[in-house]
């Protein structure tokens, strides 16, 4: 099955996150474990597990990629959306197994043991990486709209928050002396993880219940239906995303005298001024009427009087 261009961007953005999270990874378990430092390991456990959500973002680029058939005719493009679900959930569950190693540590009361200085080095070297792919995951996802790729590059930006967290502990505890603020400090991040997923979490549930992000598009779509001569009352529409692709139905009102054939050409007009002049626009279903035809109080949709 042949990758399409979106598809194909997906894919080397993901390759490029699994090999560079898989370096960082190896280098901070490696120094960590001989400079004596646990935060620098847990931190390098914390860049295996950006493995696993890459893989996932991998794998979820070929299934994207499957043509519609019986069983998904509108096609597998909604599984870029469960995957970010699925992100979510592991992007929470980082932060909360930070959260409960950081409060077990402030009721153990634990004291930190001075690690080496080279610590200190692969943490700054963590830092720029995670960065340097954050922006670059988030620079692809913007440009192909994966929400996918969008939460894991927050992901790595959450990266970069732990790992300046690591920085600034080893900072306290080796220059000032001061353990205990390391460990709020890794508790302040683990909630700000958390929060950080929540808010992905809450964003697919939009996505998956057929919301959308920029409720704007309803203006368009009546502005586009009313330059068609002979159509009026563009309502019950209806908008959905499917990824990063609309799904767009409405009804429209005509001449009831109007012959079938004079009818269709009419709505595919409209089909087609929304097409052309709104972005990402994957169908459009448009359901003629005769005038006064409407409903007053239409159940499902939105109407020109709404906006």
């Amino acid at each position: 099955m042949a990758l399409g261009a979106r598809e194909k961007k997906i894919v080397f953005a993901s390759k490029v996150s699994i090999g560079g999270n898989a370096l960082l990874s190896v280098l901070k378990i490696v120094v960590g474990i001989i400079a004596g430092s646990l935060a620098v390991v847990a931190d390098g456990i914390d860049s295996a597990s950006d493995i696993i959500t890459s893989l996932i973002t991998l794998y979820t680029a070929h299934v994207v990629a499957r043509p519609p058939d019986k069983k998904y005719p509108y096609g597998y493009l909604k599984a870029d959306t469960i995957a970010t679900k699925v992100l979510a959930f592991i992007i929470f569950f980082a932060g909360a197994q930070l959260a409960f190693s950081s409060v077990g540590k402030l009721i153990d009361n634990e004291v930190a043991v001075i690690p080496d200085k080279i610590a200190v080095y692969i943490i700054i070297v963590s830092i720029i990486g995670k960065l340097l792919l954050s922006v670059y995951l988030r620079k692809v996802g913007k440009e192909v709209e994966s929400a996918m790729l969008i939460a894991n590059a927050r992901n790595m930006q959450n990266d970069v928050v732990i790992s300046f967290s690591v920085l600034a502990g080893l900072i306290f505890t080796f220059i000032l002396k001061m353990p205990i603020i390391d460990v709020i400090t890794a508790l302040l991040v683990s909630i700000y993880i958390m929060f950080i997923a929540f808010r992905i979490f809450m964003q697919t549930n939009r996505d998956l219940m057929d919301g959308v992000d920029d409720e704007e598009i309803y203006r368009k779509i009546v502005d586009q239906a009313n330059r068609v001569d002979g159509a009026s009352n563009p309502h019950r529409i209806r908008v959905r995303k499917m990824a990063h692709l609309y799904l767009i139905a409405l009804d429209i009102e005509v001449d009831g005298k109007m012959s079938l054939e004079e009818a269709h050409e009419l709505s595919a007009e409209v089909e087609q001024n929304i097409k052309q002049n709104i972005q990402n626009v994957y169908d459009v279903l448009v359901h003629v009427e005769p005038f006064g035809n409407c409903e007053i109080d239409e159940v499902f949709g939105v109407s020109e009087e709404h906006l």
